[in-house]
């Protein structure tokens, strides 16, 4: 039921702030504003979206629990979507959304009302150290050799494919 709500109430708050917005500064200032909040924040979207790739690279690499840089980069691609949808409204949710406190806030929030069943990640005993690779181990032996990448035509060229 919520979602009817905000699929019905998000496009008139936002006719309705295009009406007052636009009839305080004017059609073209009202059209420039919004095109100038999509370009800004397309531009932090992708800045923090990156620096959320990397701490989420992050975590992996140190086996840590990677829901809280998954979380960011999704509230991130949120604001993207937000930040790119015309109006107002959406601009300043999009924009509430880039700002950390406020995805550590919903965060928070998601943590209070989210269970967890079961988190698993890598071996299953995290007590036992990880083997380094060439640090023993099976070893397979085995025979190889190269395939030529020039690629040859078995037949004459039909005119529809280029050799």
């Amino acid at each position: 039921m919520w979602l009817f709500i905000a699929f019905l109430s998000i496009p008139l708050i936002e006719i309705a702030l295009f009406i007052q917005v636009g009839g305080l500064i004017g059609l073209w200032p009202t059209l420039a504003i919004v095109v100038l909040t999509a370009i800004i924040g397309t531009w932090l979207v992708r800045s923090q979206g990156i620096a959320a790739l990397n701490n989420l690279r992050g975590s992996f690499s140190r086996l840590d629990d990677p829901t809280e840089p998954l979380a960011h980069g999704a509230m991130i691609l949120l604001a993207g979507a937000l930040l790119l949808t015309p109006g107002f409204f959406t601009d300043a949710l999009g924009f509430a959304l880039l700002m950390p406190p406020v995805r550590d806030a919903v965060i928070a929030y998601l943590r209070r009302r989210v269970t967890v069943a079961r988190f698993e990640m890598g071996e299953a005993d995290l007590q036992t150290p990880r083997r380094q690779p060439g640090a023993g181990g099976p070893v397979i032996d085995g025979e190889f050799f190269e395939v030529d990448s020039t690629k040859r035509p078995t037949h004459r060229p039909s005119g529809w494919t280029k050799h």
